[in-house]
């Protein structure tokens, strides 16, 4: 009989949370416990060790061991080898914000494990082995919002900053991947309004509202290339309304998401009011 650990799909819990449910320790991506006969796994994407990745629904995870070569027969990269014959119920948790566990449900391998090579902890090459797994009730349950994922990204992006080149060159060469994993994720769309898209682009008249310069380009119908963008995001709780809408070249349109400067948006809120 499968083990309920009574959490539902997509709930966020903690490390301890973990431990007190399954009964196993709070250390490690494979835990297995012999009081409730489970193995959990956690794909950890918050560390850079492990080269675990998504491609579609699959994920294709790797065991355990963080320097040699990996062996199918070590501990619980046997638990989970055999798992479709020793009984053992195995569970996947993610976590891509840190300390913050998503239960995604109970797993099951789904193809053969196999060998490749990846960088050890100690910097030295060396044979893992990589185990295809897949979500046995729900598929969507390996969706993520894309939000969440460019979050992560732009976490890693900013401990790199704190790095010298050469630190840089040697992670990259590292990390590189040959194996490139893909992700479904959850994009939020916000309708928008066409007739206030229309009235900020005709309002504007070919000139972009921040830089105040004509379009570098036109479309392919020959007419000046504005997109539209709120002075404050619909994600923030802006309106959509031509008091909230202006008119920028791609340009200034990219600045204001990267940059997003107060002096930039108190000048574009200015021009609509006037």
């Amino acid at each position: 009989m499968e083990f309920e650990p009574v959490l539902r799909i997509g709930q966020v819990v903690t490390n301890d949370e973990i431990k007190d449910i399954f009964k196993c320790g709070n250390m490690g991506g494979m835990r297995k416990s012999n009081k409730t006969n489970t193995l959990v796994v956690v794909t950890d994407h918050t560390k850079g060790l492990y080269d675990d990745r998504w491609e579609g629904d699959v994920l294709h995870y790797t065991g355990m061991g963080k320097n040699g070569d990996q062996s199918i027969n070590f501990a619980q990269n046997r638990t989970l080898n055999e798992s479709s014959t020793n009984g053992v119920d195995v569970f996947l948790f993610e976590v891509i914000k840190k300390s913050e566990y998503t239960y995604l449900g109970p797993i099951f391998l789904c193809d053969v494990p196999y060998q490749e090579e990846q960088l050890g902890e100690d910097g030295c090459q060396r044979k893992v082995w990589v185990f295809p797994v897949k979500l046995k009730y729900s598929e969507e349950a390996s969706l993520i919002s894309k939000d969440l994922m460019e979050q992560n990204l732009f976490e890693k992006q900013k401990k790199m900053k704190r790095l010298s080149t050469t630190e840089v060159k040697a992670r990259a060469k590292q990390f590189g991947a040959k194996n490139v994993g893909s992700r479904n994720t959850v994009v939020k769309i916000y309708e928008r309004n066409p007739y206030v898209a229309e009235y900020a682009k005709r309002r504007a008249k070919g000139i972009c509202e921040l830089c105040e310069q004509e379009v570098p380009f036109l479309n392919k119908k020959g007419e000046p290339y504005l997109e539209t963008h709120h002075i404050k995001w619909l994600s923030n709780g802006g309106e959509d309304t031509v008091e909230n809408t202006v008119a920028l070249c791609a340009n200034c349109h990219r600045k204001m998401h990267v940059v997003e400067s107060e002096e930039d948006i108190k000048r574009l809120k200015q021009i609509v009011k006037d």
